[in-house]
Formats: structure tokens, C-alpha cells, sequence
């Protein structure tokens, strides 16, 4: 069953084109990784999925909730941890109070978290904070969930364990959209995979087909990946 379907999307800023006509749908239980270089139009396009900007053309259709895990985490600073979490399923989605708190517990123990519900975000780790923002996300039970390069603000040591937590949902069989630098966690991680250049779809297939493909740009954007690192 797709949960997302996106036809002819496109979106333009100042009059510059930054989607130029982009279809994809997202499966359930499938995990979506979009890569490619900055400027690409990879967050934009999922920007343009979530609701945080609206495109110019096409359509984009949904089956159920979706949350959305934010590059710097967007943890409200004046809430603990554990109020992070259960605010929103209790606020918006107007749920049992004891219920809501019980998943939030569960899923703090689940991030390896469980001794920091009543602590705040100024007193954790990028990479705590980051497993919050997973937990706030799941705590909505979406049945999909966004990753905005959900490591970018880390340093490598809290990158490994936030790569782990993705890996785990994805054993899981949760349903993810994940655009991301890290190309062995995409080839390892993602059944399907979108290459983007200049705002269209280069090249996409499972890992395989994209990182033993001959698209010229996709080579070369492998190839300036591998001299960086």
C-alpha cells in the first residue's frame, strides 16, 4: 500500500527552479533515502512533503500521519524531556494521559533514555537531544517518518548512534523518508534510493542499481563524496 504518493511536484524560488517536475511514492514499511549535493533540491522536496512549504504545481497524497525529525532537534527548551514527548499526543491528538505517558517512557527506554525524562535539552548531548526528537516524532504513531539529514548537526562520535536508532526502525519495518549525506548508511538501510541533481530525479533504483549505475553526475558526486572522506 503507498503511504505517500507525489506527482509533478514543483516549486520555484524568486523565480528560480529548485523542483522541476518530481514523482515518487513510498510504500509501506519501505524506507526512502534522497541523496545528493547540496542545493540539490533533496530538503526542499521534503519540505514540500511535509507541509512546510507549499508547491507551486502538482499534488501530494497521504494514507495516515506522518512526523518529521528536524536537523537541530526543535526540542521546545522549557519542557523536559518527558514533556517533549507526551505534549502534543495529549494536546492535539487529545489521547490518554497515562496511555501517552506510558509509550513515552517506553520509548525513552527504547533510545537508551530512560534516566533523562526529567531533564532538559540544554543538559544533553546533539545526540540525546536528537534520540528525543525521534521518540517526540514516534510518539505521534505516524505512519510515516521524515528525516531532514538528521546527523548534519552532530559530530561523529553522536553520529553512529543516531544512524543505530534509524537502522533499528527500519528492522522494524517503519515506513521512512530519509534524506541524508551518509552514503554506506543509505546503500546499507534503504530499499529505494533517489539521486538528485539540480532539482530532478537523476537516477534512482534499490542501492545497487544507483551506486553501480553509469549516470555520469551520479559518479562524480560519488567520486567528490570519496575525496572529502
Amino acid at each position: 500500500m503507498s503511504l505517500l504518493e507525489m506527482k509533478h511536484i514543483k516549486k520555484s524560488f524568486d523565480g528560480f527552479g529548485v523542483l522541476e517536475d518530481i514523482s515518487l511514492t513510498v510504500e509501506e514499511g519501505e524506507v526512502l533515502a534522497i541523496i545528493g549535493p547540496s542545493g540539490s533540491g533533496k530538503s526542499t522536496l521534503l519540505r514540500c512533503a511535509t507541509n512546510l512549504e507549499a508547491p507551486d504545481e502538482g499534488e501530494i497524497h497521504y494514507e495516515g500521519e506522518y512526523g518529521l525529525v528536524f536537523q537541530n532537534f526543535n526540542l521546545f527548551p522549557h519542557f523536559s524531556v518527558i514533556r517533549n514527548i507526551t505534549d502534543a499526543p495529549i494536546k492535539v491528538q487529545k489521547r490518554n494521559k497515562d496511555e501517552v505517558f506510558a509509550e513515552a517512557r517506553a520509548l525513552l527506554q527504547k533510545m537508551g533514555l530512560q534516566d533523562k525524562e526529567n531533564a532538559y535539552p540544554y543538559q544533553l548531548s546533539g545526540g540525546q537531544q536528537q534520540r528525543v526528537s525521534i521518540a517526540r516524532a514516534l510518539a505521534m504513531n505516524p505512519k510515516i517518518l521524515f528525516f531532514d539529514e538528521p546527523t548534519s548537526a552532530l559530530d561523529p562520535e553522536l553520529t553512529g548512534e543516531i544512524l543505530k536508532v534509524i537502522k533499528d526502525l527500519a528492522a522494524e519495518h517503519m515506513t521512512m523518508v530519509i534524506v541524508t549525506h551518509e552514503m554506506n548508511f543509505a546503500r546499507n538501510v534503504a530499499d529505494h534510493i533517489i539521486f538528485m541533481d539540480k532539482g530532478v530525479i537523476a537516477e534512482q533504483g534499490t542501492p545497487d542499481e544507483v551506486f553501480g549505475s553509469d549516470n555520469t553526475r551520479m559518479k562524480e558526486f560519488l567520486g567528490k563524496l570519496s575525496e572529502e572522506y
